[in-house]
């Protein structure tokens, strides 16, 4: 079986990373939670959530392209949150919660061109998409106690925006 990456920020990762594994369960995904896209080696929750380090909360999924298509994953990315709020997802605000797509491939940034084209075209008329599409660097995964968060939480804080908007 021959995987692939795809990483997403789209506010806090705990919320991103419950709904993937609910909604992608019967195709085999892994997921785990952690920063990308800042300024130091190995920040933690604390660092980055001073909005000092400019990482992101993300979801670096593993999935197998012949079971699930990268397009579909980044077409559920734009369903489960609002991507024309601009560093900030319901009440939780700066650019930790940026909405972002990591590509890992030329082909994959095509793809996610693609995607946010459609997607801004049919979905976001008059609203613009201000998802950041950014090559993905070094991936820092998450302190462990916050990873599958509202499995182990299931009362736990989860974004009002992360539903399935369409």
């Amino acid at each position: 079986m021959t995987t692939e990456k795809a990483t997403f920020a789209a506010g806090c990762f705990w919320g991103v990373e419950h709904i993937y594994n609910k909604h992608f369960k019967q195709f085999d995904i892994k997921c785990k939670v952690g920063y990308i896209g800042g300024d130091i080696e190995n920040p933690n929750y604390r660092q980055v959530c001073s909005g000092t380090t400019n990482h992101a909360e993300a979801v670096q999924i593993d999935f197998d392209p012949a079971k699930v298509s990268y397009a579909s994953l980044v077409e559920f990315f734009y369903r489960m949150h609002d991507p024309t709020q601009l560093n900030q997802q319901g009440p939780d605000r700066g650019t930790q919660y940026r909405s972002a797509i990591f590509y890992h491939s030329p082909e994959q940034k095509e793809v996610a061109e693609k995607v946010t084209a459609e997607i801004q075209e049919k979905h976001f008329k008059g609203k613009k998409i201000v998802t950041e599409l950014i090559p993905a660097g070094v991936f820092y995964d998450a302190e462990s106690y916050h990873q599958k968060y509202l499995e182990k939480n299931p009362s736990g804080y989860e974004c009002p925006t992360h539903f399935l908007h369409w």
